[in-house]
């Protein structure tokens, strides 16, 4: 699975960067405030990081194997 280039950045950029805030930000406010299910809300989005993360390197094994010439793998 490769995805195009616009796709593959917003995926590892949301991987990256929004979803760890996210997931250090409703742990921490959730703690500050005793709000409930902080930690089950922030192991899901940590969970749901994990998954886009992997995704993100299988498209990027698959693109590396390909040789970068396609984006949906195999010569057109």
């Amino acid at each position: 699975m490769i995805f195009k280039n616009e796709t593959y950045d917003l995926i590892k950029y949301v991987a990256l960067v929004v979803l760890p805030a996210l997931a250090t930000l409703v742990g921490g406010i959730a703690k500050i405030w005793g709000l409930p299910f902080g930690q089950e809300i922030s192991q899901t989005i940590v969970v749901v990081d994990l998954f886009l993360g992997a995704l993100v390197k299988v498209s990027a094994d698959a693109y590396n194997e390909d040789g970068g010439d396609s984006y949906y793998g195999g010569s057109d």
